[in-house]
């Protein structure tokens, strides 16, 4: 992860402006921190599709096959049983299973993308240790770009921080250990 500057905001309104108006200055936006939803800011944040429902489906379908398989080659194959010259495949009797433990595959899935998604368990994540990182749940807003290389392009980016309304403009470099 390379630096990042972390922009300290006291009015909703210029952390939204400052949002909008990053990729125009060749920052990239990473994240926002705020005490409420501010509008106009999640239009600026990157993202991407959510795969969940993709994976809930496919695990799903996977786990009713693999049930009603089971079903099926215990019925059919290895203990067939002809009750009242019934077929042994019989379809309908065999549903509840797949459905209830297909049902629960997708749930078991989505839980596991959804925590893999988020990145989480995340026990520490190195913004939090910013200084004044506390006050984003209560009174300040804080946008979080991604540093430029240079180190003009960098004073040039905090100069306009200051000047779209940032109270402070910190600099976090995550520690890398071996």
């Amino acid at each position: 992860m390379t630096a990042v500057l972390l922009a300290e905001f006291a009015r909703a309104h210029d952390l939204a402006a400052a949002a909008q108006a990053a990729p125009g200055r060749q920052c990239a936006v990473l994240d926002a921190f705020t005490p409420f939803p501010v509008a106009g800011v999640t239009a600026a944040l990157p993202g991407r599709p959510s795969r969940i429902r993709i994976v809930m489906l496919l695990s799903g379908l996977a786990v009713a096959a693999l049930a009603y398989a089971t079903e099926a080659y215990s019925a059919v194959i290895d203990y067939p049983y002809n009750s009242g010259g019934r077929p042994l495949d019989s379809w309908p009797a065999f549903m509840l299973v797949p459905f209830a433990t297909g049902i629960l595959g997708a749930a078991i899935a989505g839980l596991a993308a959804f925590l893999v998604e988020c990145g989480l368990p995340r026990l520490h994540f190195p913004l939090f240790a910013a200084e004044g990182f506390e006050r984003a749940s209560q009174d300040r807003f804080l946008l979080a770009l991604a540093a430029p290389d240079d180190t003009g392009a960098r004073a040039r980016a905090i100069d306009w921080l200051r000047h779209a309304g940032a109270v402070a403009v910190r600099e976090v470099v995550p520690e890398v250990k071996p």
